[in-house]
């Protein structure tokens, strides 16, 4: 699967490290910014991500800041995405099964590098489960 990873400086460390995480996992990944832990505002790349959600770039994204609050604000604005902020893998895994979610967004400064990888490692594993949940997200999408 090819993924979109961004992040602001918050979320810097973090993101870095889960780039050959993710691609141990077998899986291709896009790196959208930031490249420092210099500041930045985290909407130019959450934007970003988004953007290239639509034209279809990515099948899932993941943002990081550094609480994950200001990421996954700015990526649900967009009607295409359904950012999760995940804090513990059950909530991960109930963002993909119930929520279809396709972004996942993560505290840089909330988590630990093991607890993100294994959020990321469960939300990217776990399958929507559809029926009654797809007539809740046609409500919204």
């Amino acid at each position: 699967m090819t993924i979109g990873i961004a992040s602001d400086h918050g979320g810097f460390a973090i993101k870095t490290a889960l780039i050959p995480f993710l691609q141990d996992l077998g899986h291709e990944v896009r790196d959208l910014g930031c490249d420092s832990e210099d500041s930045v505002n985290y909407p130019d790349f959450a934007d970003k991500l988004c953007l290239a959600m639509r034209d279809g770039l990515f099948e899932c994204g993941i943002l990081l800041c550094g609480t994950g609050l200001g990421m996954s604000m700015v990526a649900n604005r967009y009607r295409h995405i359904r950012a999760a902020l995940c804090h513990d893998a059950f909530t991960a895994r109930l963002s993909r099964e119930h929520n279809n979610a396709n972004v996942l967004c993560l505290g840089g400064r909330v988590l630990g590098l093991e607890l993100a990888q294994d959020i990321v490692a469960v939300w990217l594993a776990t399958e929507f489960a559809g029926g009654r949940h797809q007539n809740r997200i046609n409500l919204f999408c």
